[in-house]
């Protein structure tokens, strides 16, 4: 559901009008204004060229650099008449700054990207492209693979707010593997109205280092990505073996410096409190938050966050702040999104009433 059909949930008494305490939806705050990703990652470039867009074991990458090398990947896809409208696979080693190069560039193409982890059988990424309908694949040190079998639309220009951005496939888990695609409306939106929910007295800047620890073809990498992009911090990979390690990473949180995390609760609760002294902001989501988790975590200085949403909603659809009491709750509405509450046969709940 694109972002400027939603908007936030509140209580009826704050609700926009028309709403009452017999309305199942209560519209609050207006959705961001329309742009796309390349709009954010350019307005950053401009703000702040010289500070560190990502950076790997290996080097890092100032904003106004990372402009210029994803242009010379845009011109590669050009090249091949993938543009506009296209869909292109990404399949890149996890923990560097290629992955991201190639996400980049195809985004600034006007093409969509579809991740696979490069982890993941040839099989699934093989269905992944041929369901995607994929013109091109990125691989490991970021060669580009033309599918003949797949014609391109040879629109060799940037894309408009109603392209799709990306193609995200399920697990596959209960039957084939769909994929889910979301527009540079809605991506966009989600990254403005996030920078109205986190960190209002003191919001991410340049010196802010992000993990990046989700795989790409996870929609929740999104979010890290975007913390980072959205505001001039540094996204950090973090390398595929340290994150399956699970404890290691509390060190290597440590080792680099990170203030902002996205994870799921069971990856965090691995981690030493100490991991996350630099911490300011802690988004958890993906599963179920425990309440004896959020005791250790909640502190002064930093904000923890817990989120919910389908993939279909653009990532997350709602989000708490949390205190560290009980209850956990998945919180309201992104800004600009709409909820309404559903009981098992699919009919809207209002306010204040049981959901069974």
């Amino acid at each position: 559901m694109d972002s400027q059909e939603q908007s936030s949930g509140a209580h009826p008494a704050t609700a926009g009008a028309g709403a009452g305490p017999d309305r199942a939806v209560y519209p609050v705050e207006q959705p961001p204004a329309p742009r796309t990703l390349v709009d954010i990652v350019l307005d950053t470039v401009e703000q702040y060229p010289d500070a560190i867009a990502l950076e790997d074991e290996d080097e890092s990458v100032p904003y106004g650099e990372l402009e210029d090398r994803i242009e010379t990947h845009v011109q590669r896809l050009w090249d091949l008449g993938i543009g506009r409208g296209d869909r292109v696979g990404i399949r890149v080693p996890s923990g560097g700054v290629d992955l991201y190069i190639a996400i980049l560039a195809t985004l600034f193409a006007g093409a969509a990207y579809v991740p696979v982890d490069w982890d993941d059988p040839d099989e699934r990424a093989n269905t992944v492209w041929e369901e995607a309908g994929v013109a091109a694949v990125f691989g490991q040190g970021l060669e580009l693979t033309r599918n003949p079998a797949v014609a391109a639309g040879e629109q060799t220009e940037t894309p408009r707010t109603r392209d799709d951005a990306w193609i995200i496939f399920t697990s596959g888990s209960t039957g084939k593997p769909k994929g889910v695609a979301i527009s540079h409306r809605s991506a966009a939106a989600l990254v403005d109205a996030e920078s109205q929910m986190y960190l209002q007295r003191r919001p991410l800047a340049p010196g802010d280092r992000v993990m990046a620890g989700l795989s790409v073809a996870f929609d929740a990498s999104c979010e890290e990505m975007w913390l980072a992009w959205r505001h001039g911090a540094t996204l950090v990979p973090a390398p595929r073996k340290i994150v399956r390690s699970g404890p290691d990473l509390g060190q290597w949180i440590v080792d680099k410096q990170i203030t902002a995390v996205s994870t799921v609760p069971t990856l965090a609760s691995l981690w030493p409190s100490e991991a996350l002294d630099r911490v300011r902001l802690l988004i958890f989501g993906g599963e179920a938050c425990p309440l004896e988790l959020t005791k250790h975590l909640v502190r002064p200085g930093r904000e923890v966050w817990n989120t919910y949403g389908p993939t279909e909603a653009t990532v997350i659809a709602t989000g708490a702040l949390l205190n560290g009491e009980a209850p956990i709750r998945i919180g309201l509405a992104v800004p600009g999104w709409e909820l309404a509450v559903v009981d098992a046969a699919g009919e809207p709940v209002a306010w204040g009433r049981p959901a069974s």
